[in-house]
């Protein structure tokens, strides 16, 4: 009998569809070259980094996931060390930030006054949580939004007649930065990340926040200590942007790069996404959207 039941088991198990067995991976990890790589290896480079620079897409789940997991394991490599900050916040809302984390004000009267996205529940909130749990200073590193759109529309001279009491929420002035680079290039020329044409305005607003928020990553950080900031891809992508001003400022400065890239099959690395970080984080197409 026993014989038997275990031939008709090995029956049972054949019958059944492959399909049931197999599994569809929420992401695969890269690296630059497109080689596939393991998760712990992106925990043990960022461990050792100055500065991690991890590039989302805004509205996806896996990114986002993976910034809370990558921020915990941190945690655990550098405890008190690791300092936080991210492009979702405004630097003139770190005084507010500061009053939440210490416990001078509420929760709730953090996110009514404070200027958050309309995702921050589902997707920073865990962060800051986090930071706050664990007694972790959480930088506001962006350029208050009104300064950009001002850029946007008159060009990067009109942050001249700022305030000096403005001035102190964005990187010194005057800012130059390399128009050549592709990641400025693409906006004056093409505007393909926007869908609309190309200008020097343009440019100048995406450098004005890549050089606000390294201005205050550089500003929080000291040797010993490892920032981790959270930011839209394009701001971090091939090296350049972020990477590009916080090397310009100091050279030594040892930075890890994370992209999230989405792809109809993210099995193997597409060509177009090669080179975009240390480490690439290809997510399915198809993957649900926080908003």
């Amino acid at each position: 009998m026993k014989n038997i039941h275990s031939w008709l088991m090995v029956v049972i198990l054949i019958s059944f569809p492959l399909s049931l067995f197999a599994q569809k991976p929420a992401y695969v990890l890269f690296r630059e070259d497109g080689k596939k790589v393991k998760y712990e290896k992106m925990v043990e480079a960022a461990s050792g980094a100055d500065v991690v620079l991890f590039g989302e897409l805004h509205n996806n789940p896996i990114a986002h996931w993976l910034q809370l997991e990558l921020t915990r394991d941190l945690h655990d490599n550098r405890g008190e060390d690791l300092v936080l900050g991210a492009e979702m916040f405004e630097a003139d809302n770190q005084l507010i930030m500061d009053e939440y984390m210490s416990g001078l004000i509420s929760e709730a009267k953090f996110e009514e006054e404070a200027r958050l996205w309309k995702n921050y529940k589902t997707d920073y909130k865990p962060l800051v949580l986090f930071a706050k749990e664990h007694d972790l200073m959480f930088v506001a590193t962006n350029i208050p939004r009104r300064y950009a759109n001002s850029v946007l529309k008159q060009g990067i001279s009109v942050l001249d007649s700022l305030s000096e009491e403005a001035e102190a929420f964005i990187a010194p002035l005057p800012i130059k930065y390399d128009t050549s680079l592709n990641c400025y290039n693409r906006l004056i020329h093409g505007g393909e990340m926007t869908g609309r044409p190309g200008s020097i305005n343009l440019a100048d607003a995406q450098a004005v926040k890549d050089a606000t928020m390294t201005h205050f990553i550089q500003e929080n950080w000291k040797p010993g200590r490892l920032f981790i900031h959270y930011n839209g891809a394009y701001h971090s992508d091939h090296f350049e942007s972020m990477n590009w001003f916080l090397h310009r400022n100091n050279q030594k400065l040892k930075i890890v790069t994370i992209s999230t890239v989405s792809q109809d099959v993210p099995d193997e690395l597409e060509e177009g996404s090669m080179g975009k970080a240390d480490f690439i984080i290809a997510v399915p197409s198809s993957m649900t959207k926080t908003h």
